[in-house]
């Protein structure tokens, strides 16, 4: 009977511990649950949801500095959804602007040849 009850109450307590946590609902304690994300980023999650809800996983990653589809990865694999959703990594590398280049980058495209290259034909 004791070993029953042991067991229920384990399961019970691992169940809790895999339970969905959704970034709009979330105490800050409850965001702290998830493995990764501490008081820094528990706070930078809170600071930008009273400015709005997130809508999905592609306005948290773009409003929350820290949060890239790399850590959203882990922490949707930990239990962390938003508005119910996992995460799904194509939507975000679809949705992110191209990066701009940097100075060296812009001047090496800009670069004339050099006057000793044979000229293309």
């Amino acid at each position: 009977m004791i070993r029953t009850l042991v067991a229920v109450l384990v399961a019970a307590f691992a169940f809790a511990a895999h339970a969905a946590v959704d970034v709009n609902k979330a105490s800050q304690a409850e965001l702290e649950t998830i493995k990764g994300i501490g008081p820094s980023m528990s706070g930078k999650i809170l600071d930008e949801r009273k400015k709005s809800s997130f809508k999905d996983w592609t306005d948290v990653v773009t409003r929350v500095k820290g949060v890239g589809p790399g850590n959203a990865t882990k922490f949707a694999a930990d239990g962390l959804t938003v508005n119910g959703a996992g995460f799904k990594p194509e939507l975000i590398a679809s949705s992110k602007p191209v990066a701009s280049m940097d100075r060296k980058d812009a001047a090496a495209t800009d670069a004339k040849p050099h006057p000793m290259a044979s000229p293309k034909k």
